[in-house]
């Protein structure tokens, strides 16, 4: 049986989770910075999956919200129902924008599969966590202050090509190595340089965090199987669940955010985190 703790402990994931996948601060390194001060009752297998998989419910919440953008078919319209018998459209558009987001994916995807025990034994600490924050937080100022002066020559989802997606996934590289980065993150610092809109970069991120997330999900079920324990799984369900709700929230945010504002202010949330954390090290708190 699950107990009372355990399960405020599952909540608490989950909202950190929620918060933190969509917006370019790190849930993974959020995840692991939590875990140092509210230990979680469960084995170091299970904790590796449950990192990964927990997003499952902030990856649901973009599903959605954004159905209507990502899902590639459609009805066809009753008055062309004659030149179409089997009553269903393909719309390329949408395919055109999967295939780029799929060579986004690919870099992070092989690195991802052959050096992930390797990445998590060396970079899954607080030390490495903290100095991936403040970097990318220093980044993300540079870069906004840089674009001031420059427009956006990006401005359509439908205006990304596949030389843009190749380097988008080449920064999704450096999310896979060092927890800490962020994977919307390191999309949009990667997007912005090329001249891709806030706003076009912030939808791409949450687009390609599905099939992402997805297949890290998958490779960590595959290595870990399911033999765990009652109390972990509802441990996992339940921080998914809160993930997925806390998500819906934080998404509308975001978006309606990226409108108005630009990402300095994450990078200097970023930075003061990560001194933070490198103190609490130097003081032996972490």
């Amino acid at each position: 049986m699950l107990s009372f703790i355990e399960i405020l402990k599952a909540i608490l994931f989950g909202i950190v989770e929620g918060i933190t996948e969509w917006l370019p601060v790190s849930s993974t390194g959020h995840m692991i910075l939590l875990n140092e001060f509210v230990h979680m009752n469960v084995s170091e297998e299970f904790w590796d999956m449950f990192l990964v998989v927990i997003q499952l419910g902030a990856i649901l919440a973009v599903v959605l919200l954004f159905w209507k953008q990502i899902w590639p078919f459609g009805l066809v319209p009753k008055e062309q129902e004659q030149w179409n018998r089997s009553g269903i459209i393909v719309k390329k558009d949408i395919w055109n924008l999967w295939l780029r987001i799929l060579v986004s994916c690919m870099p992070a995807a092989v690195v991802g599969i052959l050096f992930d025990d390797l990445f998590t034994a060396l970079f899954y600490n607080p030390v490495c966590v903290a100095m991936a924050l403040i970097l990318f937080g220093i980044a993300f100022i540079v870069i906004e202050r840089r674009n001031k002066k420059n427009r956006p020559v990006i401005n359509k989802l439908s205006e990304i090509t596949y030389q843009t997606a190749v380097f988008i996934g080449v920064f999704q590289i450096i999310a896979a190595i060092f927890p800490g980065t962020s994977r919307s993150g390191a999309t949009i610092i990667g997007a912005l340089l090329i001249g891709v809109s806030r706003e076009v970069a912030a939808e791409y991120t949450f687009f390609l965090a599905i099939p992402v997330m997805f297949g890290a999900s998958i490779l960590k079920i595959i290595k870990h199987g399911f033999s765990f324990t009652g109390q972990e799984m509802m441990i996992v369900v339940l921080g998914a669940m809160v993930a997925f709700t806390v998500s819906i929230v934080v998404l509308r945010f975001f978006i309606s955010y990226v409108k108005k504002h630009d990402f300095q202010v994450f990078g200097y949330y970023r930075i003061v985190l990560g001194m933070i954390v490198l103190g609490c090290g130097c003081l032996g708190i972490l």
